[in-house]
């Protein structure tokens, strides 16, 4: 089972989506806007691939919090934050036969896929 993690006005998500059809890889889209995501989750994807990999700081809403509240952050308080919102989630995450990878790149999508 294939499910891609993001959300769907995501240019990288398209790219993602796009990619995979293209290939022909039969996928799950799980639309975190639209759906959610549980603290559980975000956990196990931390503890693969740390906080600083899981958490966008180069999105729209990581700009849109204060100062404060980006350098008095904690791995508790991120992942409250990442589960209000989204957003916050670096994406699109990939998940096949129980292994993740974050991000898109056409190349090591296929790397992952071989």
């Amino acid at each position: 089972m294939t499910t891609l993690y993001g959300i769907s006005n995501c240019d990288k998500v398209r790219a993602a989506r796009k990619w995979l059809e293209a290939n022909g890889i039969e996928y799950h889209f799980y639309d975190t806007r639209k759906l959610g995501i549980d603290e559980s989750t975000l956990r196990s994807w931390i503890a693969q691939f740390g906080l600083k990999k899981v958490l966008n700081r180069q999105s729209t809403s990581w700009r849109q919090l204060s100062e404060t509240c980006k350098q008095d952050l904690t791995e508790e308080g991120a992942i409250t934050l990442m589960v209000e919102r989204v957003t916050l989630i670096k994406r699109p995450l990939l998940s096949h036969n129980d292994t993740l990878t974050i991000g898109f790149k056409a190349e090591s999508y296929q790397e992952f896929f071989s």
